[in-house]
């Protein structure tokens, strides 16, 4: 457990200081409409290729999880899904290209859209649900670092001006595709291909709801890039773009938690240990309360000094659209830990489906009648409102079959420990400091108010609690 802590903690920074390190030089390269351009692009390519995933990524951790010990039913089961992910992506490569090459919209930038069908054609050479099932967390951590760092040199090296934006593209594609076939060849003493008697249609059904979901769960939190791109300009796009990425960039770390603990609690759950699924609860929940109401209050306050230190001047027009957006670590969170603690390894797929089909309704609605009006404001409100939904939903049905509980009275002692942060931001902004200085004084400001408070007032030792966890399971680990 200790090893996948620091794994996955490893994986966590690196999501943090990628786009730290990559997004400022980007944005001011190529400016909102380049940055508007290129992303959707991506996004647009990269709905087909999570048609085509078929919602395998869920399931498949799922299943390998249950087969953790079993070398044989491992091998059968992923040969199986990957069979079924080959098919549907050579169906979905077909329609990309029938797609871009019959609608007139695409034909000004074909070439772009044409490279962009690799995002399509390999997409089945994602299989780190394997490496999640097997809790081998080593593995996924160290190429998504190492391919991080390659597409960081390459996006220095060769993006120079504003018409290098096809270039960022392909920065992009490798990194996410290069990762993806290197795991290919690390399998081998996981699982063996399996050519025959193979039996695909057992996992049809189950596939259906987790694809349902999935394309509804990323209807409703890509689809705004989509509509802004049709609706109002690259410029919108570009400007929504940035709002997104800071106001996201802390996610992976609040939710870090769930990711180390969803493979044993989806063999928990196949074991029927509830009491062991409740002390994983009440671990994630924890951390989750902890960490993610200071980072939302934080990026609301110091929005416009994140957008021109990150994205540039030209960028402060999405100000007021990052100050909404920072509403989504907490409630993503809380969405998250709710589907992939409990929905996700209790096999209720079914309710899941029902739960981001209500948000994808609640999207579409919002930002088809508010983006004409309000632009990246319009689609702003659509995602927070959409992310509330599915989160209260996942509660309700949730409620229906298990009596777990949480804290969360947690996150009202995180909010008034919190609300020190606008007295210690308002102080340093009168002292007139450079931008950077400003912006760690006020991180290191506010962190450590927060810790006062919440040991002083509230005596919570939750990082405390996790320092000695983790150096009990090293102990354990050395025996």
């Amino acid at each position: 457990m200790a090893k996948n802590y620091f794994y996955n903690l490893l994986l966590t920074l690196a999501n943090l200081l990628f786009p730290v390190l990559s997004f400022p030089y980007v944005s001011r390269v190529l400016g909102p409409e380049g940055i508007g351009q290129v992303q959707f692009v991506f996004s647009f390519a990269q709905y087909f290729a999570l048609i085509a995933s078929l919602g395998i990524p869920v399931y498949g951790m799922q299943q390998i999880a249950k087969h953790r010990d079993d070398f044989e039913g491992r091998s059968k089961v992923f040969s199986e899904l990957i069979a079924i992910y080959l098919l549907s992506t050579l169906c979905l490569f077909l329609v990309y290209l029938g797609v871009i090459y019959t609608i007139p919209y695409f034909a000004a930038n074909i070439e772009i859209y044409l490279a962009a069908s690799a995002m399509v054609l390999l997409g089945f050479s994602y299989i780190d649900w394997l490496f999640t099932g097997m809790e081998e967390f080593q593995s996924i951590a160290l190429r998504a670092v190492l391919f991080k760092i390659i597409g960081l040199a390459l996006l220095y090296i060769f993006v120079k001006d504003r018409g290098d934006f096809r270039i960022y593209l392909y920065i992009m594609m490798f990194s996410f595709l290069g990762n993806n076939i290197l795991s290919f060849f690390l399998i081998r003493e996981k699982v063996k291909l399996i050519f025959s008697g193979l039996h695909l249609k057992q996992h049809l059904v189950p596939l259906f709801f987790i694809l349902g979901t999935s394309l509804a769960s990323s209807m409703y939190t890509d689809m705004d890039t989509v509509l802004l791109g049709f609706l109002s300009n690259d410029r919108t796009v570009g400007l929504y773009t940035a709002a997104v990425k800071l106001s996201k960039i802390t996610i992976p770390f609040v939710t870090s938690m769930t990711v180390i603990l969803m493979p044993k609690v989806s063999k928990s759950f196949a074991d029927q240990n509830m009491d062991e699924v409740q002390d994983s609860i009440n671990q994630s929940f924890s951390f989750l309360m902890f960490f993610a109401v200071p980072m939302c209050l934080g990026l609301a306050l110091l929005a416009p000094e994140f957008i021109a230190l990150f994205s540039g001047k030209e960028f402060l027009a999405a100000t007021n659209s990052m100050r909404l957006l920072s509403l989504l670590p907490i409630i993503i969170g809380v969405g998250h830990f709710f589907l992939y603690m409990i929905l996700v390894p209790a096999g209720k797929n079914r309710e899941m489906f029902f739960c981001v089909l209500g948000g994808v309704l609640i999207s579409l609605l919002l930002n088809v009648l508010l983006i004409p009006f309000l632009q990246d404001l319009g689609s702003s409100i659509a995602n927070v409102c959409a992310e509330v939904a599915v989160t209260v939903l996942y509660i309700y049905f949730i409620r229906q079959y298990f009596k777990f509980e949480y804290e969360w009275t947690l996150l009202i002692k995180a909010l008034v420990s919190a609300l020190v942060f606008i007295p210690v931001i308002w102080l340093i902004r009168d002292l007139s400091l450079p931008l950077v200085f400003m912006l760690i004084t006020s991180i290191l400001g506010c962190g450590l108010s927060y810790l006062g408070m919440q040991l002083l007032l509230f005596k919570n030792h939750v990082i405390f609690d996790m320092l000695v966890f983790i150096k009990q399971k090293i102990n354990m680990g050395e025996k």
